[in-house]
């Protein structure tokens, strides 16, 4: 759905930031851009200068809370042009914690708004915090969390849905026909808002388990029981436990999608995108039962208070190959996370991993099975989701404590398959970085280290390889030239996403090769994602100072704030800049913000528009936000657990 970042400035922290670009006209405009959230304490930290006129021999000062100075030096030489702005990096360490401000004096004095700067474990430990309340947030079911923004359970009519066949649609977003009942219901209740919107996919859901369940396994004192915060457990098992209704094992039978985002050619039957409400208003919809709701018939609302289920085909079919890989991966780290706490879950995951994985469609022809239709996540590379799924089977049977009637228990059995779909992945030469359609960055690492540890040899692939096409895909998107040291090109889209999952990325890579630069490289996305860009915004709500005010997404824009106070969508990594904006307004839909609140910034073929109606670039969503979550757990642990 939208959201607007407005330029609405936090209360004293922005004001500053506001004084720093416009305090005197007569000089240059200059604005002093920082990871807003902070810096780590005695590592090498960077700001950048924004200014429409060169700097020459200007320097800088970094006082604490008091106004003592504690760091001081030069301007560095300019790293580039962002649009009219030119871009100077300032380069300091600071030990200790506290509050700081960066401050330029000279030609074109500015000031930083104030910023933490502490020791990793506690300057990312309330996002990563926030992190988990958004997706407590998100719930759907009868088991909703409340809280300032969700006041009732949601969806309940889900717990007996009906199923159907996979409808077409004509390519423009619309079915072709009425939909096509099977006869059969299942349980689908539960699970999470895919985004702003209230449809549920196995596609990103399946994608976030796997993220979470990842760093619940590799840092278990920052997602894992170890934390008194932003531990996972619980939440992981809901989402985990939402798939396992989705795949009903004893028939070996694939459901993706729980809604209806589109509508039809042949009738009036609106969908979830036609109506803006809280999520509970569409149990009992009736014609006025919500602003939303009114002037239409009941007909009209049949597929919102009763939403269907779509089947991927009969049972034990062929499953397409992303969606199995991936479903392989989530119930294999299931087994991982779960073995020794829950042993009946852990068991039933597992022996779901092996079936879901054994019907895998590793010859398919035309387009992937995502969504309905296949363009709101047009996925079309598979080998890496077939790598991820075997990897983590390979290591879930080193584990011990097997359930009985396992089709295949042993690990290199696995480990095989996995290295060859690595060599398939490098082969077919179509890189992304760390995002819901590429999931190398976490199938290459985890298989690295497994290969690494493993007393047999997998030549058709090895650990150094993984890490040379890691390398890879750390610069599969790398603009030619980015002056504040990022590595996506924000017009692509899905930004947000991708930027966490680049320094996720780039941790592992320091990780296996022990790397000091690439923990540096770690530390710049995740400052670029959090204020240190062109726009000056963290691309998290909650995250920073000035961070989106204007979500796309219903909950976030009926019942919270639209200045950034509380409450807000505290956690929710949006879709970020974009090649363009969107607009489009619904009944009921609160206004809030605007295309042009950060207009001035816009560069390199990219824009920012902190606008409720702009789902382009400021919807967010739960695949959007689950690599801030690796993001906020490598920077705190510096290193993962064995495996």
């Amino acid at each position: 759905m939208t959201i607007h970042a407005a330029a609405i400035l936090r209360p004293l922290a922005s004001l500053l930031v506001l004084a720093a670009g416009l305090a005197d006209s007569t000089q240059a405009a200059t604005y002093v851009r920082i990871n807003q959230v902070g810096y780590e304490s005695g590592e090498a930290a960077r700001a950048y200068v924004m200014t429409t006129s060169p700097l020459v021999d200007e320097t800088y000062a970094v006082r604490d809370a008091a106004g003592a100075v504690v760091a001081c030096g030069h301007v560095g030489s300019s790293s580039g042009k962002w649009g009219r702005y030119v871009v100077h990096p300032l380069d300091f360490t600071v030990y200790g914690s506290g509050t700081y401000t960066v401050e330029l004096s000279g030609s074109a004095s500015a000031a930083s708004a104030p910023f933490r700067i502490a020791p990793a474990h506690a300057l990312y430990a309330k996002s990563l915090a926030n992190t988990l309340s958004y997706y407590q947030t998100s719930r759907d079911g009868p088991d909703f969390i409340a809280n300032a923004l969700r006041s009732a359970p949601a969806h309940l009519n889900d717990t007996s849905a009906a199923v159907y066949r996979t409808p077409r649609d004509d390519g423009n977003d619309s079915y072709t026909a009425d939909l096509s009942p099977t006869g059969r219901r299942i349980d689908a209740s539960g699970g999470w808002f895919d985004a702003g919107d209230y449809l549920k996919f196995v596609e990103t859901h399946s994608y976030t388990v796997g993220v979470m369940l990842t760093g619940i396994r590799d840092f278990p004192d920052q997602m894992g029981a170890g934390s008194a915060t932003s531990d996972f457990t619980r939440e992981a098992e809901f989402g985990v436990r939402w798939l396992l209704k989705m795949w009903d094992d004893s028939s070996r039978t694939l459901h993706y999608q729980v809604g209806v985002g589109i509508d039809f050619t042949t009738n009036d039957i609106l969908s979830d995108h036609d109506f803006w409400r809280l999520p509970q208003a569409d149990d009992d919809a009736t014609p006025g039962s919500a602003p939303g709701f009114a002037g239409v018939s009941q007909s009209q609302l049949q597929y919102i208070r009763h939403r269907p289920v779509f089947v991927a085909g009969p049972a034990g079919s062929r499953i397409s190959p992303n969606l199995a890989g991936r479903l392989a991966a989530d119930f294999a780290l299931c087994f991982q996370v779960f073995h020794a706490s829950d042993p009946a879950l852990a068991g039933r995951c597992l022996l779901a991993a092996e079936h879901v994985y054994a019907l895998a469609d590793t010859a398919p022809s035309g387009e992937l099975l995502t969504t309905s239709p296949h363009d709101f996540y047009p996925e079309s590379v598979w080998q890496d989701d077939m790598e991820w799924g075997a990897t983590e089977l390979a290591i879930a049977l080193e584990r011990g404590s097997l359930p009985a009637g396992l089709p295949e228990g042993r690990p290199s059995a696995y480990l095989s398959q996995a290295a060859r779909w690595a060599k398939g992945y490098i082969a077919q030469g179509n890189y992304d970085s760390l995002n819901l359609y590429d999931v190398a960055g976490l199938a290459h690492f985890d298989l690295a280290r497994a290969l690494t540890r493993a007393a047999d040899s997998h030549e058709v692939v090895t650990a150094a390889q993984l890490l040379s096409n890691l390398r890879t895909l750390l610069q599969a998107n790398a603009p030619a030239n980015d002056p504040f040291d990022g590595l996506y090109t924000w017009s692509r889209g899905d930004s947000g996403s991708h930027v966490a999952g680049l320094s996720a990325m780039a941790s592992e890579i320091g990780f296996l090769a022990d790397s000091s630069h690439h923990a540096t490289v770690a530390r710049r996305q995740a400052a670029s994602m959090l204020g240190a860009n062109g726009w000056g915004v963290s691309q998290i709500i909650g995250d920073g100072t000035t961070f989106p005010d204007c979500p796309q997404h219903q909950p976030a824009n009926l019942v919270g704030s639209h200045d950034g106070r509380k409450p807000v969508l505290a956690g929710a990594v949006v879709e970020g800049p974009n090649a363009s904006g969107t607009s489009g307004d619904l009944v009921a839909m609160a206004r809030c913000g605007g295309s042009g609140t950060y207009s001035a910034f816009d560069a390199d073929g990219a824009v920012y528009w902190d606008w409720v109606q702009s789902y382009s670039t400021n919807e967010p969503a739960i695949d959007l936000t689950a690599t801030s979550m690796l993001m906020f757990a490598w920077r705190m642990a510096g290193r993962p657990a064995e495996l």
